[in-house]
């Protein structure tokens, strides 16, 4: 997995997924409405952003399946959740929300 030792890998991996909190069946639902990108596609199977479309694949496989464009999309993708959540002070703002929720992350899942 990528350039990353085997503990690495594993405390990238277990980050990831707590990290992003919604189901592969919540993101795709959530990428086909408007809210989720401005230039959302209309056929159903590309609809979204390309970063949350690529999300979804990743939660589609196992670990040892993983090349080392996944595991760059995977620290990407905590980094901007980590970021966004520092950013912001209210958990009221749908935009924010709206912007964690195309990463796989819904800020009021429990």
């Amino acid at each position: 997995m990528g350039e990353l030792n085997p503990l690495e890998s594993q405390a990238l991996w277990e980050e990831f997924h707590q990290l992003v909190n919604m189901t592969s069946q919540e993101l795709t639902a959530w990428l086909r409405t408007s809210e989720a990108a401005e230039t959302a596609e209309t056929l159903p199977e590309s609809a979204g952003a390309a970063t949350g479309l690529q999300v979804v694949a990743l939660l589609h496989k196992r670990r040892a399946d993983l090349t080392d464009e996944d595991v760059q999309l995977m620290l990407r993708v905590v980094e901007e959740i980590e970021d966004q959540q520092e950013r912001a002070s209210d958990s009221d703002d749908e935009r924010w929300r709206q912007g964690l929720m195309t990463l796989g992350h819904d800020p009021l899942k429990p």
